[in-house]
């Protein structure tokens, strides 16, 4: 009597979990297909912008080998207008790619959001077909066992009922399943999308770096073309007056470092050969190394008659330059400002924790400010050749930090107040040491 008390029970569930997976399973399969087109338009256009992607990216590439090609020639007129054309090109050819990348990502957005949407009215749906089913399903309970076998003409009927009890509540259990399975998609879904929305931001933010180096390309070919006249002896004229201006800066500040005697105790410093420190370019090729290397020695002006006070980084205009290690912005600056084409041109002090700092020069975009805290790898600025450079590169300095301070001081060569980072001999390092 019990058990057809309760099998009784579980028949009702049977009727109605049949309903709920019926229903559930024909509203689902409706409004996929209607979502179908939209899903394969964005998918089409989400394609096709990938693939311009990659198109303009190759070109990218070309234009990074000519680049490379044209800046290793003896420097002339010709020669530098040909390499700001390209660079011209290729700037512009990165800001097509990011313009392209920002378009997509907003597809891959809309993309999510449907999907979001869509799982979410699944949920709902689900949850609505269950929970009207078990609501259904006590009030059938609530009917005595003589009107329950009533319903059936054979006592047989009924007992092939009993059977499927178990797929019943088997089918019910599926669908708290499918249910919790849903939710979690519905959260992966959304982390996937605000991950989208920031890589969005940051997509942004890089198109606007990418036209001020633009503007700085363009700005620097029409100063050429200016003072020039499109005529090589003025150019010639031109670049032996920044050399002469170069060397007498250069011998200023020397004057003025000779006299700093700072003492540096060893024992602050991270220990050589540990590599503590990351490569500031993603592409490593050191054009001009430290110390007394043969170009120093034959231009003892150009670096002070001690060597060279840190190393070259080839970096074509508009390269990302990172922070070599995390740390704390001591400062940045703008030689030119006072001394055009002398000096570091536009700089960054980095303050590491280990008692190293660095210095990244003749930068063409600075994306830090003073005091503003940097983990490895940051974003410090973009290259350029701003200051005294005989081409676009990445001019890397490792200080011990006890003797390196940022000063201002009143030059008497060009006849105004300069601020950089100023250091006692002895506090310049081999970047090669620590790399």
């Amino acid at each position: 009597m019990l058990l057809i008390c309760y099998h009784s029970g579980m028949i009702s569930r049977l009727k109605s979990v049949r309903v709920l997976i019926f229903l559930v399973a024909f509203f689902i399969f409706n409004f996929t297909n209607v979502k179908a087109d939209l899903v394969d338009d964005l998918k089409g256009k989400i394609d096709e912008r990938n693939r311009t992607i990659a198109d303009l990216e190759k070109e990218i590439v070309e234009y990074q080998s000519q680049i490379e090609k044209t800046s290793t020639k003896a420097k002339s007129l010709k020669n530098d207008i040909a390499t700001l054309e390209l660079t011209r090109k290729k700037l512009s050819t990165e800001i097509s790619v990011l313009q392209n990348r920002i378009v997509a990502t907003n597809l891959n957005i809309t993309q999510l959001d449907g999907q979001i949407n869509d799982t979410i009215s699944t949920i709902n749906r689900t949850t609505n077909g269950i929970a009207t089913t078990l609501q259904k399903t006590n009030q059938e309970e609530s009917t005595t066992l003589v009107e329950t076998l009533l319903n059936y003409p054979r006592i047989s009927t009924f007992l092939d009922k009993i059977e499927s009890l178990g797929q019943l509540n088997l089918g019910l259990q599926e669908e708290l399943k499918n249910l919790k399975n849903l939710k979690v998609d519905l959260q992966t879904k959304e982390a996937k999308a605000e991950g989208k929305r920031k890589e969005l931001v940051s997509l942004a933010g890089g198109l606007s770096d990418k036209k001020k180096v633009a503007e700085y390309n363009k700005a620097q070919t029409a100063q050429i073309l200016h003072a020039t006249n499109s005529i090589q002896s003025n150019y010639q004229k031109i670049l032996e007056q920044k050399i002469a201006l170069r060397d007498a800066f250069e011998k200023e500040i020397l004057d003025y470092e000779s006299l700093l005697k700072i003492a540096i105790d060893s024992n602050t410093l991270p220990q050589t050969g540990s590599g503590v420190l990351s490569w500031p370019v993603d592409k490593v090729r050191v054009t001009q190394y430290f110390g007394n290397t043969d170009f120093a020695k034959a231009n003892k002006q150009v670096y002070n008659g001690l060597g060279h006070s840190g190393i070259d980084l080839r970096a074509s205009i508009g390269t990302p330059i990172r922070s070599a290690l995390s740390g704390t912005v001591k400062g940045v600056g703008d030689t030119d400002l006072v001394c055009p084409g002398a000096s570091y041109g536009r700089w960054v002090l980095v303050e590491h924790y280990n008692g190293l700092s660095t210095l990244y020069a003749h930068l063409s975009v600075i994306k830090v400010s003073l005091g503003q805290n940097l983990d490895t790898g940051n974003l410090v600025g973009y290259s350029g050749e701003t200051g005294y450079a005989t081409g676009p590169h990445l001019h890397f300095t490792v200080y011990a930090t006890q003797g390196v301070k940022i000063m201002s001081r009143k030059s008497t060569i060009c006849k105004g107040t300069y601020t950089m980072p100023f250091a006692s001999l002895n506090a310049y390092l081999n970047p090669l040491l620590y790399l």
